[in-house]
């Protein structure tokens, strides 16, 4: 009974197809949470695959609805061992994006795992089964070599990630007796590299926004109208223009966070963005002015136009617009306020004459979070990885990305760590979705090592 022996097991589980084919079977399910016909493969799912998988581990299982209408069920599932023991919650999400069936390279299905080279096929592979799917094996080793865990353990499987999460901010503020731990370790999101061990404490907020200027009913004959009409097009194309420079720089103030910790800097001095295989070049002059590109994505906002419309661009016509519309989002760290995005905006357009230009915020942002990079917890875990790895483990105060990090840390109360077991060129919301063959297998091994360590003494709890 030995840590090398639980991680002896889990690679024994790997090489005889145990993961592949537990995934294999996670993957076929079709659960689509965007899709409300595919509802019944939520439950599914979580019934017939999760449940069955947990019980024999000695979990006890519940399935609970969504208090939100349009949001999936919840699996809930502890197991425990002592109140003398460290409580850890770990969460994942069995939803997917859709599938785009037809949109995938020839002779891969999205429902079907596939093996093509290092890389496994799939959608979910990356996004998130394959990662909880990690964990749990990890889990079930340590319990096949120990004969427990060494640690009482409470997880979360929602299936409505995709979908924005609804109903996960009430269930758990709901039940918060259920989920009383001192440690959160889940993992979702992408490594920073490939081949680099990555823990991340939070991730930035997203706050998604419209833009818009009307000015008439209807288009109108840019011969007899062109020089006499206003052109929405143009005035709202000056209005995006003046929230950043040409290079991306931020020029609304309450859109700018304060300067960058110390803590913070120090972590992302440690790090270099690299997405793997078919990643885009980086753009080195965008953005924040004086910031390394791992500054510019872990610790700073940035102001993204995600679509701009005006007229009919699939068959424009010798017309004015009557309209234009930009949908746009902010990506924010810990401690920008949200709050003040929207003011800061309206005050910064009148100030330059756009006054006809419309804000509308959709409803829910994301909120920002961050645990201190120096934090007991975030250190013991890296400790625990580079001890299994032997690599020095990528420290992120918080992903570049968005989770729903916020009720774990916020609403529960968790010091939050994420090990993630995907990488950025993933392909994770969008067609050949998949998984590397060789981070998977050294994911395994860092998940069982994590896990043994939790029930030996000297955790933070």
């Amino acid at each position: 009974m030995s840590r090398k022996g639980a991680i002896r097991r889990i690679g024994e589980y790997f090489e005889s197809d145990g993961f592949f084919d537990d995934l294999a079977r996670r993957v076929a399910i079709h659960t689509e949470s965007q899709e409300p016909d595919q509802r019944p493969e939520l439950y599914r799912y979580l019934r017939d695959e999760m449940q069955p998988y947990l019980e024999p581990l000695g979990f006890a299982c519940e399935i609970h609805e969504n208090p939100v209408e349009r949001g999936g069920p919840f699996l809930v599932a502890t197991r425990r061992e002592g109140d003398d023991r460290p409580t850890v919650m770990s969460y994942g999400h069995g939803d997917v994006v859709r599938g785009y069936d037809d949109q995938w390279r020839d002779g891969l299905d999205p429902w079907t795992l596939q093996k093509v080279g290092a890389r496994w096929y799939g959608r979910g592979s990356a996004d998130n089964k394959g990662q909880h799917t990690i964990n749990l094996a990890a889990m079930a080793a340590v319990i096949e070599e120990r004969g427990e865990l060494g640690f009482n353990a409470v997880i979360l499987i929602e299936t409505g990630e995709e979908n924005g999460s609804p109903g996960l901010r009430e269930f758990c503020a709901a039940n918060k007796a259920l989920f009383e731990a001192d440690v959160f370790i889940a993992s979702d999101g992408p490594r920073l590299a490939p081949e680099r061990p990555t823990i991340f404490m939070g991730s930035r907020g997203v706050f998604n926004f419209d833009l818009s200027v009307s000015l008439r009913e209807g288009g109108h004959h840019s011969g007899n109208w062109g020089g006499l009409l206003a052109n929405p097009g143009v005035i709202l194309a000056h209005a995006l223009a003046s929230i950043t420079t040409a290079t991306g720089e931020i020029l609304v103030p309450e859109w700018r966070p304060p300067p960058i910790p110390n803590s913070v800097r120090n972590a992302v001095s440690k790090l270099e963005i690299e997405g793997g295989e078919n990643a885009p070049e980086i753009d080195p002059d965008w953005g924040e002015p004086g910031l390394t590109p791992a500054e510019k994505v872990f610790a700073w906002n940035t102001f993204e136009v995600l679509a701009f419309k005006t007229g009919n661009p699939d068959n424009p016509v010798n017309a004015i617009p009557p309209s234009a519309s930009a949908h746009c989002h902010i990506r924010y760290v810990v401690p920008s306020d949200p709050e003040a995005f929207v003011p800061g905006l309206r005050r910064h357009l009148d100030e330059r004459g756009f006054d006809m230009v419309e804000i509308a915020p959709a409803p829910d942002p994301m909120a920002a979070t961050r645990l201190d990079p120096e934090h007991p917890w975030a250190r013991w875990v890296v400790a625990s990885i580079d001890l299994t790895s032997g690599k020095e483990t990528a420290v992120l105060p918080n992903l570049g990305g968005s989770l729903p990090n916020d009720v774990f840390s916020e609403v529960l109360g968790l010091p939050t760590v994420w090990v993630p077991h995907s990488y950025a060129s993933c392909s994770q919301h969008a067609p050949n979705e998949h998984i590397l063959e060789g981070v998977s297998e050294e994911a395994l091994r860092i998940m069982t090592g994590l896990f043994w360590d939790l029930g030996e003494p000297g955790t933070p709890a």
